[in-house]
């Protein structure tokens, strides 16, 4: 009974953010417009961008301005699940925020390498991530170069990991990268058993477990098949965490010498013989798919529980990935079949 006392509204109210994602219906329709413009207008229309997208004028409509807002509303959404927890929902919130700290600080790291300014337009999250975060936005917004950046971060958690990157000869924006996502993938496998119990615990670690395990073998694959890097190489990118996938797993597909021994391995574990069309070519797809059928089915089993805050947000910030696709295609006309096939695989 308390579960329920404690989720209903906030369940209620998730539910009706949900009916605000877009359908495969609106993707066509999308798909099929002409221009940007077009396309943001159509937008304006729909009631989760609405508010969003209301100031943008037609001198505005440049693709990083878009996107800004676009992933504003990922932030808007967020915020009000946040406002309407109590302090156990909020536990997660907390550990999930850091998702969106390190995706600011790669937009940040993007811009150093490439020698261009940084413009964060966090004009809805900004009030909330200074209450929350540790991290000085301004500071590192404003930071020069790379040095400059990981002094920015001392005293937050994600000093250590980045400032371990100086033993390297030339560490690149691929290795700052990965070093904060091991950093946040790490810290949600150590904290979620201190923060949630009981059902909460064993559906959220399995949502991660899958995650890991799924992303781990995304990286083995391209690792061994684009790059031709060494066993040693390839452990050194992976997320030291073991759900499905086991320890000697990950060190035969590591080691596998070719790739059709690879394929052969990958079949033998948990996943390829659960899902059935999972292979080294369809990973990422798969990636896509295997999180949606598990976060979706542990939202319908308990609604009233943490993965239901998980499963919208995952959704969300899915639908922001497929709008950014529509609308690159719009912008290089791509015919709409090939678009609703791209964002299908996404």
């Amino acid at each position: 009974m308390g579960s329920l006392l404690s989720y209903s509204g906030l369940t209620t109210k998730i539910r009706a953010m949900q009916s605000r994602l877009l359908t495969d219906d609106q993707y066509r329709e999308l798909a099929e417009l002409k221009s940007v413009p077009q396309a943001v207008a159509y937008l304006k229309q729909q009631p989760a961008y609405e508010a969003i997208l209301d100031s943008l004028s037609e001198e505005a409509l440049h693709r990083g301005k878009i996107e800004q807002l676009l992933v504003n509303s990922i932030y808007r959404d967020f915020t009000k699940i946040y406002q309407f927890s109590n302090m156990e929902q909020r536990k997660f919130l907390n550990l999930y925020f850091g998702r969106y700290e390190v995706s600011i600080m790669k937009e940040c790291l993007n811009k150093i390498f490439d020698h261009r300014d940084v413009n964060l337009d966090l004009s809805l999250f900004k009030p909330f991530f200074d209450k929350h975060s540790q991290l000085d936005i301004n500071l590192l917004t404003a930071s020069r170069s790379i040095e400059e950046f990981v002094s920015h971060l001392r005293g937050t958690s994600y000093h250590q990991p980045l400032t371990a990157l100086s033993g390297l000869e030339t560490p690149t924006l691929f290795d700052y990268e990965m070093a904060l996502d091991l950093s946040y993938f790490s810290a949600i496998w150590k904290t979620k058993d201190k923060i949630l119990s009981k059902k909460n615990l064993e559906e959220i670690t399995k949502a991660y477990g899958n995650k890991f395990d799924l992303l781990n073998l995304q990286w083995i694959y391209r690792s061994k098949q684009y790059y031709h890097m060494t066993a040693a190489d390839v452990y050194a990118l992976l997320i030291p965490v073991n759900y499905k996938l086991h320890k000697k797993d990950i060190a035969a597909l590591v080691e596998a010498e070719t790739m059709t021994a690879f394929e052969s391995l990958l079949d033998r574990t948990y996943y390829g013989r659960r899902y059935e069309k999972l292979n080294s070519h369809t990973l990422e797809e798969m990636y896509s798919s295997i999180m949606k059928h598990v976060l979706s089915g542990e939202s319908k089993a308990d609604p009233y529980s943490v993965s239901t805050i998980y499963c919208y947000l995952y959704h969300k910030e899915h639908e922001i990935d497929r709008l950014t696709t529509v609308l690159e295609c719009i912008r290089y006309s791509i015919p709409p079949e090939d678009t609703m096939r791209y964002i299908s695989k996404s």
